[in-house]
């Protein structure tokens, strides 16, 4: 072996894709729905809630648009302000039942529709890309242990506000510019 050459081992014959083999019932999934709060001059926000699916008969695999709703509610009681609510294109996010929702309590709440496909300008994809970088190379042993380890690294992005606020300037959006400030009288 040459000089400065390290020798390089892998878990596979060459060629071959490693496979790691673990034990328990495969199946089910995690889902999560995630909010991400910005108002000029406070700390970002962040709220999530999960979906566990087990693959039982009769129970949604998805959030349901009663989800939705309640999660909505949830963060608008969290808050204690209005709420202006920017959906992706989702098919559950288009259902009618949650412009409904949206129509009783316009008093609190708005919506508004990111374009077909613009993961570039929402601030919530900058949370699913840090979340998928903190589970690489995560290997679960079951669904209970997934839906942990998720809540987890959820936790530690929610209670770490400087990292909810990395996730807004990658999209080009300014808090100040969207914010109609008030307009002062001329006195003249």
């Amino acid at each position: 072996m040459a000089a400065g050459k390290v020798p390089r081992t892998t878990w596979a014959p060459r060629g071959a894709r490693p496979v790691v083999r673990v034990a328990g019932r495969r199946g089910g999934r995690v889902n999560v729905a995630d909010a991400v709060c910005f108002k000029p001059d406070c700390r970002p926000r962040m709220f999530f809630k999960l979906h566990v699916y087990h693959q039982r008969r009769g129970e949604p695999k998805t959030f349901t648009w009663n989800d939705y709703r309640d999660f909505i509610r949830m963060v608008h009681t969290e808050l204690g302000t209005p709420v202006v609510w920017v959906w992706d294109n989702l098919n559950v996010h288009l259902q009618q039942e949650l412009f409904d929702f949206e129509a009783e309590h316009k008093d609190w709440l708005v919506f508004f529709h990111l374009p077909p496909y613009a993961p570039e300008i929402n601030p919530q994809e900058g949370t699913w890309s840090l979340l998928k970088r903190s589970l690489a190379d995560f290997a679960a042993t079951d669904l209970a242990h997934l839906t942990r380890a998720i809540k987890q690294k959820l936790k530690k992005i929610q209670y770490r506000p400087h990292l909810t606020a990395g996730c807004l300037p990658t999209t080009g959006l300014d808090l100040h510019g969207l914010i109609d400030e008030p307009d002062i009288a001329d006195p003249t």
